[in-house]
């Protein structure tokens, strides 16, 4: 039994903490917000979760050296954009070799790292490895078969990672490429944009086929440029975690996807969803990405002009189809 502490009263971060509790570790939830804290401390239940009791040998907790006191493990649950600020408050309290996973998806759209590297750079005594693949908090938290990745160059901490996590009803694999992991993760949440603009537009099951398959392609492309593997890509954190983030209502960007496509503006369909829509804050980044390493992203610059410069969703789908013909696969031989 290990001591964990999740960083992170989201939704996520509360499924992974009663997930932790269930495999009998001794668990505990942190919360920037005490008001948070104090509602989920008399009602034993998360707002965006409400099928689920939080158990109540679960520690909730406003204090970070408190949530972070003697654990052996930390989970950063926060959403992307506030990773850094977080690990930069954990720093006087980290213990050095203490084993920090990131279960966040995203890039970090000044500086275009991944948040494993973000953390890094802020906690560098600390050990750090990632989980990741196809899992809305809303399954997990109640008990349904969820298959995830546990990514760490160091097989040992992989391997650890995929220990404490492992349970009937959650399956870990080991995987030394993080970044790869963490490109496919960060970049799936701006297709689930543009699959949910697609069905607010009203377009069926062929044009989401086309955008699933043709956004694995764009993240593949971009991940491999930087380093990262084609198997990833083709596996759990690559085209899994795209289909489900793509086809599922529990899917936030799927949502706000919908709303855009419907007419709303990127601000009012942040606030219609009412809770974080990272594929938001990773787009730019992608685009970013993409003219670094000289690669093309047709959805990924599509999705930008409709989020930040106001280009109806359908005029970004019309564009998309009427692109120069091309060859699907360039790598394969003609007679």
């Amino acid at each position: 039994m290990a001591s964990i502490g999740v960083i992170g009263a989201g939704t996520w971060g509360t499924a992974l903490a009663v997930l932790l509790h269930n495999n009998g570790h001794q668990t505990a939830i942190w919360s920037a917000l005490p008001e948070e804290i104090e509602e989920m401390t008399k009602t034993r239940r998360h707002k965006n979760l409400p099928e689920i009791t939080i158990p109540e040998e679960i520690f909730l907790t406003a204090d970070l050296e408190e949530a972070m006191a003697c654990k052996d493990v930390l989970i950063m649950a926060v959403p992307s954009v506030f990773v850094r600020s977080t690990a930069a408050r954990m720093k006087p309290f980290l213990k050095k070799g203490q084993l920090v996973v990131d279960v966040a998806k995203g890039i970090e759209e000044g500086t275009l790292k991944t948040l494993s590297q973000v953390i890094e750079e802020e906690l560098p005594e600390a050990e750090t490895a990632i989980l990741s693949g196809p899992s809305h908090a809303e399954e997990v938290s109640r008990g349904l078969p969820t298959t995830c990745v546990a990514g760490s160059r160091k097989k040992r901490i992989a391997e650890a990672v995929q220990s404490a996590f492992m349970s009937p009803v959650f399956r870990v694999y080991t995987s030394p490429d993080v970044l790869g992991i963490e490109v496919g993760a960060a970049l799936k949440n701006v297709v689930a944009l543009a699959a949910g603009a697609a069905d607010g537009l009203g377009y069926g099951d062929n044009t989401k086929a086309a955008l699933i398959t043709r956004g694995i392609a764009e993240i593949s492309r971009l991940g491999m440029a930087m380093g990262g593997s084609f198997q990833t890509f083709a596996g759990l954190t690559g085209i899994g975690d795209l289909i489900v983030t793509c086809a599922s209502m529990h899917s936030r960007n799927r949502r706000a996807g919908i709303l855009i496509g419907k007419g709303y503006t990127m601000d009012e369909a942040m606030k219609e969803v009412q809770m974080v829509v990272e594929g938001v804050y990773s787009a730019k980044a992608a685009k970013a990405l993409a003219e670094a390493y000289g690669e093309d992203m047709p959805i990924v610059e599509q999705i930008n002009q409709v989020l930040f410069e106001g280009k109806p969703a359908k005029d970004a789908v019309g564009d998309l189809m009427l692109r120069d013909k091309r060859i699907e696969n360039s790598l394969l031989p003609w007679d």
